[in-house]
């Protein structure tokens, strides 16, 4: 940006034409001392240059810690949440989903990760007085590929599952329509996805959630055992890239990650976050987890769920950690309508038998 586009005094405009400073941006990589020695500025003028090229430069307004940790967005009401569209998970998360950062989910295969996926790019497009961010949803596969007739079957069901949302409202919905599907094969096509196509979807409001399914398949494929400094190279910069468009448009960012077993023996090296109990640890380290502000654990359990004529294996989700929320779980199905939990007081867990 060129800063003889700010209103400023022209005597501090002479004087950065004679110190051949350019831009703002060689304006705010100076210190203020520096521009006080090369622009004959004082102190006071040098501190309120810079203050004026950081507003002119800033896309959005500053957002503080507290703000973060409430969820709450400029452009939304305070506390604002994606909702995950069933009441008793939202009360496990306060809400849903915060508006910035990314939220993790992690667990083995078949535990139903990619059902929360599919239930979230339905419920972000429902307006914000019914949990949604009236907007759509990109969906990044670098496994399979996109569940099309599962997430065809979700739409169908959706006034059983929000039962609370007026009928002509989800009618009016065109859900298939505002879910944008990417598949990437290699990193360099993750990256130029996350860079390049979705920043261009948030500029034009088209989609307000990513949901990368899942985080860890190509960085597990593309670096052996013996690569881990380059593989948290490519991992910091691929998450920093999410991060930006999150904290920018306000976006929740979804990953699906996978996990990996637990070897038994000592190993100070390993941060289970408290998961002493279990058997698998979410994949990538801890170079990955110090990039997440949300995780989630969800796992199959033994036994079967029964709710209005259906069966389902029972799902605990536990959250691991989230600076805004305890350590607490609950259970919850796959039903056809989607992800559901049951109140305890509503709960019936049989054992499973075999014939």
């Amino acid at each position: 940006m060129d800063w003889e586009q700010l209103d400023l005094n022209p005597r501090i405009k002479n004087a950065l034409k004679k110190a051949c400073v350019r831009s703002t941006k060689d304006i705010l990589g100076l210190s203020a001392p520096e521009l006080q020695r090369i622009a004959h500025l004082s102190l006071r003028e040098a501190r309120g240059l810079h203050a004026a090229c950081a507003a002119a430069c800033r896309r959005s307004p500053p957002v503080t810690a507290l703000q973060l940790t409430l969820g709450e967005c400029p452009s939304l009401e305070p506390g604002h949440r994606l909702s995950l569209a069933c009441p008793v998970l939202d009360d496990l998360l306060r809400g849903g989903l915060p508006l910035r950062g990314i939220t993790e989910l992690a667990g083995e295969s078949a535990a139903g990760k990619t059902q929360f996926g599919l239930q979230l790019c339905l419920s972000v497009q429902y307006p914000q007085n019914h949990g949604g961010l009236g907007s759509g949803a990109v969906y990044i596969c670098t496994e399979d590929s996109f569940p099309i007739k599962r997430l065809r079957q979700l739409i169908t069901q959706q006034s059983r599952l929000r039962p609370d949302v007026p009928q002509a409202l989800i009618r009016s919905l065109r859900f298939s329509d505002n879910i944008y599907i990417e598949h990437t094969a290699d990193l360099e096509a993750l990256q130029a996805c996350v860079s390049q196509r979705v920043p261009m979807l948030l500029e034009r409001g088209l989609v307000r959630l990513v949901v990368v399914d899942s985080v860890a398949a190509l960085f597990r494929a593309e670096f052996q055992a013996d690569e881990a400094i380059e593989r948290a190279r490519h991992l910091l910069a691929f998450s920093s890239t999410l991060h930006r468009l999150s904290h920018t448009h306000g976006t929740p960012v979804f990953c699906i990650n996978q996990v990996s077993d637990v070897v038994d023996g000592p190993n100070p090296g390993r941060c289970d976050y408290g998961l002493v109990d279990s058997k698998v640890l979410p994949a990538l380290g801890i170079a990955w987890a110090n990039q997440v502000m949300v995780r989630l654990m969800l796992r199959r359990q033994e036994g079967c769920l029964r709710s209005g004529g259906q069966t389902s294996a029972p799902r605990k989700l536990q959250v691991v950690f989230a600076p805004h929320l305890p350590r607490a779980s609950c259970l919850c199905g796959v039903w056809e309508e989607g992800v559901r939990a049951i109140p305890d007081e509503d709960l019936s867990v049989q054992p499973q038998t075999t014939s």
